[in-house]
């Protein structure tokens, strides 16, 4: 039995997100029906599509017909989930909207996703990505060269929106478990955003340096070697950052040199020049310092380090022939998961109908009542606690006395510990692991991103956790699995960026680029939440708790799985460069007399609007479509740009039915009208720093609403109240004090400044 299995869903979306959520779900046994208009998806050339929609029986509507509406609503009776990712007002005009079908059918979850928010003009532009990062800030936020936006290859947040929306799912239907209702739920491409690069502006601070190509500080960065091949050096903690000066003969410079960053860089920069790239490999690995090649995505997929973890998959196609995917990105154990095919079309599934049942509890957050004890780290394991908490859950963040390395006064780690309650203790120490033996007696999820055997060097790991709590679910985070050649190597985030081909998609023929969102980070999050809530719903069945794995490597596959799918003549992947501004002239962005507009033309009908507005003689609109990014297309364009002012020209334009948007800068963004209108960001109040303005939600849900219920905590800030709460005496809670097995604020030895013993992020 899968996690997942028994479950309905009609699935009406296209493109990228809303197929690629309920893709998750059909890997852990859904069984999925996708409705797609009488012309077929609109990516259905994409390669991305094969992967987005395995698993899933496909079957052809048009909606815009009643006659097919009335057969759609004798599909959704059946269903427990039904999803849409529809712009804003044509549900409603259709009656196929999240309020109308919840109330004919009460059991039914309705999911609708669309590509960028649920209201406002700019709602309602056709799905393009390179839209959306503009009107987010994101465009100003990726590192650049220079003071330009920059276009990215990945359609990052989409992929985001994608887990969200997932998630949303997984949570809605925990909740109705409780509450015997369904409910309606929205995950738009904002969601997305807040969930994969939520930006934090914090009153009392400056604002945050934007990042840089290579990488921000010398620890943390890409470097080119004698061959001209590049690696990324990941030594974000200071004992690996010692370890690398010995390999290269300057421990003796270590203060100096993290003093001194750009001596440090220049000093590393002409070591790594001395050797080619696999001799400094050698060095570096076997030293046990955290490096990694610059690598193309197809050798990555194929490599023997993927197949060893069982995260590649290989079917036949009719039209392809052999087509390989990625495989599922996370492990639960007792009810695994199973991609049985590529898509298929078939004709509408004759499902029973859904028996009626009575309400139960009261509604409540999606995961309220469930508790989480975070072990999690930095960011994949401190922001998978953090999207939890986002959905209702009581998440109590466990940390030794140093704090987690990543712990900072900083927007980051703000962001992505907020909602959470903290506990000091040191599991080194007996009575410090009984009382956490205690926690786990009461509590659902134990979440941690320790490195292979730490878990059970501590006597904390899953077998120890079942023999005092059956029930419990625990979930760990490696950086390259639990078996293979690799999976007792330290591993960050660029790491797989590099290996994975993400950097190098991204620099196209130039220097590759390192991202500034931590991809596989926030994509690790994402999942972990996805096989934490799958689980869940798992235990509602069996009545058992199980295992939970996933790694750093499965995301650099799961993130860019549209094009990283293989099969012979495939179409080529976008390529970036450097300080990329698109991938045409039609699809790009272009400055203005104060600031920046992205344009992205990919439709003939797009070009038509275009000449109409602007009055630039154009020749036929397939022509122009496949235009260079420079050129002498691109240079009319830029000339017509370059005096009008940017948001005036943006309306026009959209008017005329052009796909285009103003790009905000990342400061922007924290006042735009069109993101307060779709409530991206709320302000909040900490007890040191004061005003915080950062991201409100990952999903809404029209019946249990989640959200954020704590600041985010001080080191040991709920040590006392948590173990108050769990029925310690205060003798006890002052003798564990007092031996330091748990600990308050006072107590700790973190550096709150400094983020402890993390040097640098990007």
């Amino acid at each position: 039995m899968s996690a997942y299995s028994g479950l309905r869903i009609v699935d009406f979306s296209q493109g990228t997100a809303g197929p690629m959520a309920s893709m998750f779900l059909g890997d852990f046994g859904a069984e999925i029906a996708k409705i797609e208009p009488i012309e077929g998806d609109r990516a259905r050339h994409h390669p991305g599509y094969l992967a987005w929609n395995r698993n899933k029986q496909i079957s052809n509507l048009d909606l815009s017909r009643a006659g097919d509406r009335e057969t759609a609503l004798g599909l959704i009776a059946s269903a427990d989930v039904a999803l849409f990712d529809h712009a804003p007002g044509v549900l409603e005009a259709w009656g196929l909207d999240g309020a109308a079908l919840t109330a004919k059918f009460p059991r039914l979850v309705h999911v609708w996703m669309p590509p960028y928010g649920v209201t406002g003009t700019w709602s309602q532009l056709p799905p393009r990505h390179s839209l959306l990062t503009a009107l987010t800030g994101l465009a100003f936020r990726q590192g650049a060269y220079d003071d330009t936006p920059v276009h990215l290859v990945l359609p990052l947040v989409w992929y985001a929106q994608a887990l969200m929306g997932a998630n949303a799912i997984g949570a809605a239907l925990l909740e109705r478990s409780r509450s015997g209702l369904g409910q309606a739920v929205s995950v738009s491409g904002l969601h997305g955003m807040s969930q994969l690069a939520g930006p934090v502006s914090i009153k009392a601070q400056p604002i945050m340096p934007r990042g840089q190509p290579l990488g921000a500080l010398p620890n943390y960065r890409l470097y080119v070697c004698s061959d001209g091949k590049w690696l990324f050096l990941g030594t974000l903690f200071h004992n690996f950052y010692k370890l690398a000066l010995g390999v290269f003969g300057l421990e003796d410079r270590y203060d100096a040199l993290v003093a001194e960053p750009e001596l440090a860089v220049t000093t590393l920069e002409e070591r790594f020049r001395s050797a080619p790239r696999d001799a400094w490999l050698e060095h570096l690995r076997s030293a046990g310092v955290p490096c990694a090649p610059v690598g193309d995505r197809a050798d990555w997929l194929a490599s023997p380090v993927i197949g060893e973890a069982g995260l590649r998959e290989t079917f036949e196609h009719e039209i392809h022939g052999t087509v390989t995917i990625p495989g599922i990105p996370v492990h639960l154990l007792a009810t695994p998961g199973r991609i049985g095919g590529l898509a298929r079309q078939a004709p509408l599934p004759s499902w029973p109908a859904v028996a009626p049942t009575s309400p139960g509890d009261p509604r409540s957050a999606p995961l309220a009542g469930l508790k989480v004890l975070d072990l999690g780290t930095v960011i994949a394991g401190a922001h998978a606690g953090g999207v939890l908490a986002n959905l209702g859950a009581d998440v109590i963040k466990i940390e030794p006395a140093e704090g987690d390395p990543f712990r900072s006064d900083g927007g980051p780690f703000i962001g992505f510990s907020r909602g959470k309650r903290a506990l000091g203790i040191d599991l080194k120490q007996a009575s410090a692991r009984e009382t956490f033996f205690d926690l786990v007696r009461g509590a659902d999820v134990v979440l941690d991103n320790y490195r292979l055997g730490v878990r059970d060097r501590l006597g904390i790991g899953y077998q120890a956790l079942k023999a005092i709590n059956p029930r419990i679910i625990s979930c760990s985070i490696n950086a390259y699995g639990t078996s293979g050649s690799r999976a007792e190597r330290p591993g960050f985030d660029p790491l797989l960026q590099a290996e994975g081909g993400m950097m190098a998609a991204q620099g196209g023929q130039d220097d590759p680029i390192l991202h500034t969102v931590a991809v596989n980070d926030v994509a690790t999050a994402a999942v972990v939440a996805f096989g934490v809530i799958s689980a869940l719903n798992a235990r509602e069945s069996t009545g058992l708790g199980q295992e939970v794995q996933t790694s750093l490597m499965a995301q650099s596959l799961t993130y860019q799985i549209g094009e990283i799918t293989h099969y012979a003549g495939r179409p080529a992947n976008d390529l970036g460069g450097r300080d990329c501004v698109g991938v045409r002239a039609l699809h790009r962005f272009y400055p203005c007399k104060d600031g920046w507009i992205a344009l992205a033309c990919t439709e003939s009908s797009d070009v038509e609007a275009l000449v109409g507005a602007t009055g630039l003689k154009l020749p036929n609109p397939a022509a122009v479509l496949v235009e260079p990014r420079d050129g002498a297309l691109a240079d009319r364009l830029a000339t017509w740009f370059k005096d009008r002012p940017r948001d005036a020209t943006a309306k026009m334009l959209l008017q005329a039915g052009v796909p285009c948007a103003p790009v905000v800068q990342a400061y922007e963004a924290y006042e735009h009208a069109w993101l307060a209108d779709n409530r991206m960001f709320e302000v909040w109040e900490h007890p040191r720093l004061g005003e915080i303005v950062s991201v409100r939600s990952y999903a809404d849900f029209a019946a249990s609403s989640g959200g954020f219920r704590y600041p985010t905590p001080d080191l040991g800030q709920h040590s006392v109240e948590i173990l108050e709460a769990l029925g310690y005496d205060q003798g006890r809670i002052a003798e564990l004090l007092a031996s330091g097995a748990i600990f308050e604020p006072s107590q700790s030895k973190a550096h709150l400044r400094d983020g402890g013993a993390a040097l640098s992020t990007r």
